[in-house]
């Protein structure tokens, strides 16, 4: 006699659902104006809960067809957390919480698999007015959680870079629809590979840098009309990094805290003593951990550029520039050799192909507070660059835009107006929202920020990477994966993995 197989809780509130339905009162009546019932919610395993995983947890606990069922992340609790503010993450929890005194007793910034298992449970007793629930489960292994939540639908994944790829790729091999932070990976074989199991598995991706901006479809309307003559050029620009950058990695380790598994933080990437310059929100820096710069704010500026202006293809070179620094030894002062973080700027020339809509072009990108030089144009109006911006060069004219590309105008100011009878710009709207992957994941359909249509983007901003580290301009062939004038460089597409961390 074959063994039953064991139904699963979504399985079973499906079914006695079903059942019920002949003998009872509709269930918006059961439940109140707006009540979903269980069996029409998503469950969602949450990994990840430093200060950005908090931070986005909070408007997901909202969707009332959401439920989030289990979090995962190597840090059990701790107050030692990095962001932008010190009461930040609080107050996030506070409002959420509808509780002005939740943290008051606590130092520091709080984050951890106890903080995020405790938001969860305590905004869903608050919301069924039950006084108490304790369903989400807590798991310190991303593994463990995907073989034992059999009931998940989706997992999010709010981890450093550098396990994007191994939780994306076990998740989708299990039949589970991935949403992720950028980049889908900080090694561009990595990212190749979970873009590739997307394809084969057939399983719903959503890269959550995704968006669509009206300005950008102007700007591609006025190229299309030779409104600047042939474009030439494309540069971006950004004020990060705002986290710490290094030059060497600690000499020496620290004790590691209770309660934090260092082991599965590390992942794949070489044993190393711990230290807290790793880890937490200042990972972004470390070419082992991070992509660095281009990676945390280029995603959101180059890839709906990319959608919207029909770039589909990965650039033939890169070439890159970044800052140097040095260091007084016995009172001599001598260069220093980086090659383990990102410099605190850097510049990257991009060699693109010609598009099916646009003529072959150079693409520019600049961080930590490098940008172009202010064009003539600009200067006519008595004006300079932004801080942050994107600009659109051709043979003809140039056209400014915001950093992502928003509220576009042709320079100098007259010839805006000559061209469309004012010196405004269009209004900007913008379409991006958990909405768009959960909307898609629920139906089983391709979400718009799925991880097929991100593989010319990430092999750019991956390719920035790996220019700045051979230190000289980097043929790349897409097809092979491959640098194909600077052999060593093929080192920084991939890495050395830890034993059974291997892809």
């Amino acid at each position: 006699m074959k063994n039953k197989r064991k139904i699963t809780r979504r399985e079973f509130v499906g079914t006695t659902a079903a059942a019920a339905a002949f003998t009872v009162v509709p269930r918006h009546v059961l439940g109140g104006v707006g009540f979903t019932a269980p069996s029409d919610k998503m469950n969602i395993a949450y990994i990840g809960c430093g200060t950005q995983g908090i931070r986005e947890m909070a408007p997901l606990l909202k969707e009332e067809d959401i439920r989030i069922t289990s979090v995962c992340d190597p840090n059990k609790f701790s107050t030692d957390y990095v962001d932008w503010s010190l009461n930040g993450i609080r107050n996030i929890m506070r409002r959420t919480l509808e509780d002005s005194e939740w943290g008051s007793g606590l130092d520091g910034i709080p984050g951890g698999r106890d903080l995020g298992k405790e938001f969860v449970d305590k905004y869903y007793a608050l919301k069924s007015g039950q006084g108490s629930d304790s369903g989400c489960a807590s798991y310190n292994d991303y593994r463990e959680l995907l073989e034992k939540e059999s009931d998940v639908d989706a997992v999010k994944i709010m981890t450093p870079d550098h396990l994007h790829a191994a939780i994306s790729i076990a998740s989708l091999k299990k039949g589970k629809p991935v949403v992720i932070h950028k980049p889908i990976a900080n090694r561009m074989k990595e990212a190749l590979l979970t873009i590739d199991t997307a394809r084969q598995t057939g399983v719903g991706s959503h890269l959550l840098a995704w968006s669509q901006r009206s300005g950008l479809d102007v700007a591609r309307e006025w190229i299309s009309q030779g409104v600047i003559g042939n474009l030439t050029e494309i540069h971006n620009w950004s004020n990060r990094p705002v986290w710490p950058q290094w030059t060497a990695n600690p000499k020496e380790g620290k004790p590691i805290p209770e309660g934090f598994d260092w082991d599965l933080w590390l992942g794949p990437v070489p044993d190393r003593p711990y230290h807290p310059n790793y880890t937490h929100a200042v990972f972004r820096g470390w070419y082992d951990f991070g992509a660095g710069a281009i990676a945390d704010m280029g995603h959101y500026s180059l890839w709906p550029m990319f959608l919207q202006m029909g770039i589909n293809t990965a650039p033939l070179s890169a070439r890159a520039y970044g800052t140097t620094t040095s260091e007084v030894v016995n009172h001599v002062s001598r260069g220093v050799r980086n090659n383990v973080a990102f410099p605190y700027s850097s510049m990257v020339k991009f060699d693109f192909p010609e598009q099916e809509t646009l003529p072959a072009f150079k693409l520019y990108w600049y961080d930590g507070g490098m940008k172009p030089f202010t064009p003539k144009e600009l200067e006519a109006d008595g004006k300079d660059l932004p801080r942050e911006g994107m600009m659109f060069v051709g043979d003809k004219g140039k056209i400014l835009a915001g950093f992502r590309g928003e509220n576009p105008r042709i320079i100098p100011e007259k010839r805006m107006v000559e061209l469309t009878g004012s010196d405004k710009s269009p209004k900007e709207e913008t379409i991006r929202s958990d909405r768009d992957w959960i909307e898609a994941f629920k139906k089983g359909e391709e979400s718009p920020g799925t991880f097929l249509k991100a593989a010319p983007v990430t092999q750019t901003i991956l390719l920035g990477g790996v220019a700045l580290r051979a230190g000289k301009k980097v043929d790349y062939d897409p097809e092979k994966v491959e640098i194909t004038n600077v052999s060593k460089a093929n080192e920084f597409l991939t890495r050395t993995y830890r034993k059974k961390w291997e892809m």
